[in-house]
């Protein structure tokens, strides 16, 4: 790896570090709560004061990062082209939401300036991504660990539409454990007009906000029984449905049927990890219920349905809850030795899975690395 690599670790270590002055616990039942029940105090302690400004310090680092960059990133040519097209009312692929936000931004700056376009939505992702930690991060620093090294920051500087729209998927899940649905439902109605798939998060949510409420019984193993089988069996009226909204993947380089290894690895262990912590963690607590039962449907999503294009963006609305639930369990483990040991597998794991990660951005399908920017290059 040459130097520009050591701009991600940087960011990595200094994101983390600063996480660690985020003391979060106390607020997370109230900002997922909405701050609606009777005998919450409102206004901001002393304590609430300096996690703010951590935070903030943390998207900073993450929005400077994003928005500075050039040529980073396998479609980041792609992007432009389009936008040039977008401009000259051409027909594009992308939803009617992206291009109008880009014709805008280029009414406002000019023809071919694709550098505050770029800029706009690394802000934007930035932002929700946050946001997201902020509200359901109960140990902060150790869910800043997660997004970074497991690869979903650094991935949104490529595929800018999808990961914002993932960055808006992981923020709504606030609005589900909530139970305003009204909202969750509106906010993803708004994220499809930049990436419609994310859609799927709407039944697949629900389905697990109501599964969390729920004490399991036979009928709900039966349904989810035959919902895989429906995966093994049923695969070409899915693909049907998939190539009717997204015809040009069918038979393209996406469309491998390629298993996702790693991603079914880190689905069985988290599951495992709550098998342990069932009853700590998971018999009563709705919020690490609804991140296990998405962590289920990732784990069905990965085993059975390789035939899915893309399927990795898929079980990404899913297990990226894993930020969340991981630190969750972790945390709240009753023997010491056993959570530090958890803690040091977790850690060194996903820090091993970084080092690969990053090797893995040399690709010519990916060129996350070497990272430029236009301020030094």
């Amino acid at each position: 790896m040459e130097s520009s690599a050591l701009v991600y670790v940087a960011l990595t270590v200094v994101t983390v570090a600063l996480g660690l002055f985020v003391d979060n616990r106390e607020y997370v039942p109230i900002y997922i709560r909405g701050g609606r029940e009777f005998g919450v105090r409102p206004g901001c302690d002393r304590r609430q004061a300096g996690n703010r400004v951590a935070v903030f310090a943390i998207y900073c680092l993450m929005a400077g990062v994003s928005a500075c960059r050039i040529a980073v990133g396998n479609d980041y040519w792609v992007y432009r082209e389009n936008f040039k097209l977008i401009s000259q009312g051409r027909g594009v692929s992308s939803e009617f939401g992206f291009n109008y936000i880009v014709k805008w931004m280029q009414q406002l700056f000019g023809y071919d300036k694709y550098l505050p376009v770029f800029a706009l939505f690394s802000l934007l992702t930035a932002f929700f991504f946050v946001k997201a930690l902020q509200d359901q991060g109960s140990y902060f620093a150790f869910s800043v660990f997660l997004l970074m090294t497991s690869g979903y920051y650094f991935n949104s500087l490529n595929s800018v539409r999808y990961y914002f729209a993932l960055a808006i998927a992981l923020f709504s899940m606030k609005y589900v454990l909530r139970g305003e649905y009204g909202k969750f439902v509106l906010l993803i109605l708004a994220g499809a007009t930049f990436h419609k798939s994310i859609l799927l998060v709407v039944p697949v949510y629900l389905a697990a906000r109501l599964l969390a409420a729920a004490r399991l019984k036979k009928w709900h193993y039966a349904l989810g029984a035959v919902f895989v089988a429906s995966l093994i069996f049923g695969q070409g009226l899915y693909r049907r449905v998939i190539f009717y909204f997204y015809p040009y993947y069918e038979n393209s380089v996406f469309d491998n049927g390629q298993l996702s290894y790693v991603n079914i690895m880190k689905c069985v262990c988290v599951l495992l990890l709550g098998l342990v912590c069932y009853r700590k963690s998971l018999r009563d607590d709705l919020q690490n219920r609804f991140y296990f039962f998405l962590n289920i449907f990732g784990l069905v999503v990965y085993s059975c349905g390789s035939f899915i294009p893309e399927v990795s963006r898929v079980g990404y609305y899913m297990i990226v809850s894993q930020v969340f639930l991981i630190p969750r369990l972790v945390a709240e483990m009753e023997k010491r030795w056993l959570r530090r040991l958890a803690f040091a597998g977790v850690a060194g794991a996903f820090s091993v899975y970084f080092v690969f990660l990053l090797k893995e951005m040399y690709a010519v399908d990916v060129r996350l690395l070497p990272y430029l920017n236009w301020i030094f290059n």
